[in-house]
């Protein structure tokens, strides 16, 4: 028996999943109107920092680019007066 052509995947129906639509992401200083981030905000700036200590993307947390570039600066400005650590948070959950 002759098999039938099998049609490319390109044209395919891709099956759409409605659970995995992305979020909306939204910069939280232009929604909460904060206009300097303060370095010595500790928890504040710790909610953007990975389990590693890593700052997070902007993909990630959903700042705008000009926060983010201030987010940044702020971050290391506190690591530098032992705010916040260069490597993993130890201890905290």
């Amino acid at each position: 028996m002759a098999r039938k052509a099998t049609s490319s995947s390109n044209t395919r129906k891709k099956r759409e999943r409605p659970d995995r639509r992305p979020r909306k992401l939204v910069c939280y200083f232009c929604t909460e109107k904060i206009d300097y981030i303060d370095y010595k905000d500790s928890a504040m700036l710790r909610r953007f920092l990975s389990d590693r200590a890593k700052i997070r993307a902007r993909r990630v947390t959903g700042t705008c680019g000009r926060h983010q570039r201030e987010l940044a600066i702020a971050i290391k400005n506190g690591r530098e007066l032992a705010m916040l650590p260069y490597t993993g948070l130890q201890g905290e959950k």
